[in-house]
């Protein structure tokens, strides 16, 4: 699947705020951060478990369980005990909806 999924409202999210969302079978994490919204597959690469209700730092997401850290803005891991980055999702705004790309 390569088409733009309609999301939600761009206003829907205060900045810092996360929502998940099915794509496909996949849960995806969608971040608000600085008014730029930013896409993550919703999983720890170290635990296999949801990160999306993990602490936000800035850019990075850290994982609830044991503390490893991701970007948002690319999945790259950033800290141990994680060591394989989580997929990312390119994301954009067209006609005030967030969209998201499924380039799985």
């Amino acid at each position: 699947m390569s088409e733009w999924i309609n999301v939600f409202n761009e206003n829907a999210l205060m900045n810092g705020e996360n929502s998940v969302i099915d794509v496909d079978g996949t849960d995806v994490a969608i971040f608000k951060i600085e008014d730029n919204f930013f896409a993550i597959e919703d999983v720890c690469s170290h635990d296999g478990t949801e990160i999306a209700s993990g602490e936000l730092d800035g850019d990075e997401i850290i994982c609830p369980r044991h503390g490893a850290r991701f970007c948002i803005k690319t999945g790259a891991v950033k800290s141990a005990p994680a060591y394989e980055d989580i997929h990312s999702y390119p994301t954009r705004i067209l006609d005030g909806m967030v969209q998201i790309k499924d380039n799985r």
